[in-house]
């Protein structure tokens, strides 16, 4: 089993199922103990933003704000640079915890023998 686990999740409120799936999995791998290390790319890179989790309502889900919780507390959440560039999204307006890094930080963590990565 790896001992780490990468999930970059695309969607933001426009695939509210996909991007929730994404953030309970990383929620869900993180109360397991798993060293979890979540992308926020595309449109997802709104959620790193006070507030903007709870944009996202989906009937019969954890709400996201208290999934990102929980990856906030145990693991690392990231936003993908370029995607945080085209959004106006600079290092300042995302929570505290979240850090803004590029492609090359992301193949590095997926290409690490004792790692798997899931793209939501």
């Amino acid at each position: 089993m790896a001992d780490n686990l990468v999930i970059k999740v695309t969607a933001g409120t426009d695939g509210a199922e996909r991007s929730n799936q994404g953030f309970t999995v990383a929620a869900a791998a993180c109360a397991a103990g798993v060293q979890v290390e979540l992308w926020l790319t595309g449109e997802a890179a709104w959620f790193a933003l006070p507030g903007r989790a709870a944009d996202l309502v989906l009937e019969h889900a954890t709400p996201l704000p208290d999934l990102l919780e929980v990856v906030l507390t145990a693991g690392t959440v990231t936003v993908c640079t370029q995607c945080a560039a085209r959004r106006g999204i600079g290092p300042d307006d995302v929570l505290p915890g979240i850090r803004i890094a590029g492609a090359a930080s992301f193949v590095e963590l997926v290409m690490r023998d004792d790692t798997k990565a899931l793209v939501y």
